[in-house]
Parts: structure tokens; C-alpha cells; sequence
């Protein structure tokens, strides 16, 4: 299976870049969903990133993710 190495804004994955599995389109999923055990008396929770589009100083788009507060939780 192909992926591709995405960057992660926000939230506790901030900075990170990890490889996401890229769909039947070679394109990777608009919602990513990080699953969050459970840890003493904090209660499992599942952190929501975004797709985003990301320009560089060439003007070439790629994609990233960034966390998405109003979902998490």
C-alpha cells in the first residue's frame, strides 16, 4: 500500500510528520482520526485532524493536516 508522508499542525501531533495511506485516487483521507486510550482518570478520546491544502515558496500545493478543535473530544 502507498502513503505519503504528511505534516501534522496543532494539537499533540504538532510538527509531526507521519506516512498516511494514500486511497484508491492516491489521495490522502480529508478526516484523519487518532484514537486516544484511556490513562488513570482521563477517559479515551479521539483527536480530529483536517485535510488542508499547503502552497510552498514555488507556488506547488500539497497536502497537510491540521487539528481541529471544535470536533476533538
Amino acid at each position: 500500500m502507498r502513503s505519503a508522508d504528511t505534516e501534522f499542525i496543532g494539537g499533540p501531533l504538532d510538527g509531526k510528520v507521519l506516512p498516511i495511506p494514500l486511497g484508491p485516487f492516491n489521495g490522502v483521507p480529508n478526516l484523519y482520526k487518532v484514537p486516544v486510550p484511556a490513562h488513570g482518570d482521563v477517559p479515551s478520546t479521539t483527536l480530529i485532524y483536517r485535510k488542508a491544502k499547503e502552497y510552498d515558496s514555488k507556488g506547488r500545493s500539497r497536502w497537510r493536516y491540521e487539528y481541529d478543535r471544535s470536533v476533538s473530544g
